[in-house]
């Protein structure tokens, strides 16, 4: 099976300038020029996807996207990605083709090689791992760690509901971060991958400050509405926008006068929103029009 993957393989791979080394030996070359950036993502039948209920392409996509999605909170610009594959026995071949066919045009978008990779066949679920490979601009790159009190608290895109289907078919920021670390000052970054409050209390944590969030400010997207109206649980579009997780969407820390450039120039076709502020003491708060402060406990996926 793996040979005759290869082969197919082969036929589909176009080349590329940054790849010197590709598929055939032991390891893939890579043309280089600046500090290397590094991300990889697990994703498994059972946790991630199920896939008696999903199109493989869309499987193969994703995995590629939450890479690309860390390299753009990094402020970083995608070089290669390297794909390891374990696949269930029966229908092994085919289902590797088409998590490619998904994989592949998301690559070519984001001119990102496909340096080469594992596949193997057992007796368990499909999983798959994806780890990319990116440069930092001029400007280097985008950490948790710098964020100071006083800079606004900014979002691209709206939020909650992913797991109605755009935690599939989302577009890594990866454009949008590249313009704004380019053209404005930024202090740090992270991705929406486990919810708004949650990834925000890393930034807050690495960066050693807390944060306060004007609750009325959050982009709310439709599917967040929608998905409060399915279950019928209590649980609010705003719950669901704090907490849902895989919106894939930045979170950026900006220095105030750089806010109100970024808020007046708008540079990006998805909207930016600034929802709070960065604060000298710890932890999550919101605060109202009255400014009344009240402490937020940080919801979404953790990583048991």
């Amino acid at each position: 099976m793996e040979s005759e993957f290869i082969g197919w393989l082969r036929e589909r791979l176009p080349s590329h300038p940054r790849l010197l080394l590709g598929l055939g030996d032991d390891a893939a070359v890579l043309r280089m020029s600046h500090n290397c950036v590094v991300t990889s993502d697990l994703l498994t039948e059972g946790v991630d996807f199920y896939l008696a209920e999903c199109d493989p392409r869309r499987i193969g996509r994703k995995a590629l996207a939450v890479n690309l999605s860390d390299l753009a909170a990094m402020g970083a610009k995608p070089v290669a990605a390297v794909v390891a594959l374990a696949l269930p026995r029966s229908g092994a071949l085919e289902l590797a083709k088409q998590l490619y066919e998904g994989l592949l045009p998301l690559a070519d978008q984001f001119d990102t090689a496909i340096a080469g990779g594992d596949t193997n066949t057992w007796d368990g679920p499909l999983v798959i791992s994806v780890t990319a490979l990116g440069e930092p601009t001029e400007r280097g790159v985008l950490t948790r760690s710098g964020a100071k009190p006083g800079d606004r608290v900014l979002v691209t895109g709206s939020l909650g509901g992913s797991i109605l289907g755009r935690h599939f078919d989302f577009t890594p920021r990866i454009a949008e971060a590249l313009l704004l670390q380019e053209r404005y000052r930024l202090h740090s970054a992270t991705d929406i991958s486990d919810g708004l409050s949650l990834d925000l209390s890393h930034i807050c944590e690495e960066s050693g400050c807390g944060a306060e969030l004007d609750l009325e400010a959050i982009p709310i997207h439709d599917d967040a509405t929608r998905l409060a109206e399915q279950r019928g649980d209590g649980v609010t579009p705003l719950a669901h926008a704090l907490s849902d997780g895989e919106d894939f969407e930045l979170i950026l820390a900006v220095p105030p006068e750089e806010t109100e450039r970024l808020l007046r120039e708008k540079p990006l076709a998805t909207p930016l929103t600034c929802i709070g502020e960065f604060v000298q003491h710890a932890g999550l708060w919101t605060r109202d029009a009255h400014g009344a402060v009240t402490p937020l406990t940080p919801r979404g996926y953790r990583h048991e």
